[in-house]
């Protein structure tokens, strides 16, 4: 674990979360640390420059993005070794939600320099919170491959997935995704979309996902914008009852294996749960 140094010579690397659309989410504390700074290292410094502009920073910009070389965020390290301040921000929301910062962040951290992070608003958590699915547990699993194959076989991989999934989806491509979750997923599956959140034309729809995708279909206007999708999980399985074929195991490992030998061996075995396998074997032993 790298420590943070306590030497007042270095400055600070600020994360500051910007808004995804209404102005009005801008907290007072991200427009301080932009104001006071040294530099901000900005994801597009022309689209930064309107927030700059309305909030009235002077503070220069240089740009920070997925394509910054390794000469780059050296370049900003020294910057914070001499002790000034930076404060990295993405076009909208919270940096390194799918928005570039990673290598920055962690570099700044292997140097030993103080990393603050100054929360705001973001996307994905803004979608969780009105979409009336349940919170408790969630995956967050950024954007679909844009290929159809490619996508379909990402979601195969998560559709027995029982917490919560959240997917960030481009326009152009937001129909095809819907088809292909009803295809993987099944056609009831519940999904909310939440399509320009806090802007003019917020919009955010739950439904059966086949239901789902035949009104974005429909509708060309449901087809534009920044786009959220959160995906009801998979209903939780039951793994109380075992399958013949994994009671035929444990039968023949308990004939000459202990208990917790039978079921350390037989979950490598079947795949199921070693817990599971334990009661089981405990249940039946004497039958």
């Amino acid at each position: 674990m790298q420590h943070l140094s306590n030497d007042s010579q270095y400055g600070s690397l600020y994360v500051v979360a910007t808004p995804i659309g209404n102005l009005g989410d801008m907290v007072p504390r991200a427009v301080e640390a932009l104001q006071t700074v040294n530099v901000i290292a900005a994801e597009d410094t022309r689209h930064s420059a309107r927030l700059m502009e309305h909030f009235d920073i002077k503070t220069p910009m240089v740009a920070y993005h997925d394509h910054s070389d390794e000469r780059q965020t050296n370049g900003l390290i020294a910057r914070l070794e001499k002790g000034e301040n930076v404060a990295l921000i993405s076009d909208a929301g919270t940096p390194l939600v799918s928005d570039p910062g990673y290598r920055l962040v962690r570099a700044v951290r292997q140097a030993g320099i103080r990393v603050i992070p100054v929360p705001g608003a973001c996307a994905m958590i803004a979608a969780l919170s009105a979409a009336g699915l349940p919170s408790d547990r969630f995956t967050f699993e950024g954007f679909l491959p844009a290929k159809k194959g490619t996508r379909q076989n990402t979601l195969a991989a998560l559709k027995n997935e029982e917490r919560t999934l959240i997917f960030y989806e481009a326009p152009h491509r937001i129909a095809e995704t819907l088809v292909d979750m009803a295809e993987v997923f099944g056609a009831d599956r519940e999904v909310a979309m939440a399509r320009e959140i806090s802007k003019t034309f917020e919009t955010i729809r739950s439904d059966a996902v086949a239901e789902l995708a035949a009104w974005v279909a429909a509708d060309k206007n449901q087809q534009r914008g920044e786009i959220v999708l959160v995906v009801h999980g998979a209903p939780a399985r039951d793994n109380s009852a075992l399958e013949a074929e994994s009671e035929r195991v444990m039968g023949i490992l308990l004939e000459e294996l202990s208990v917790k030998q039978a079921a350390a061996l037989g979950a490598k075995l079947t795949g199921q749960k070693k817990k599971v396998l334990y009661q089981w074997a405990l249940d039946n032993r004497e039958a």
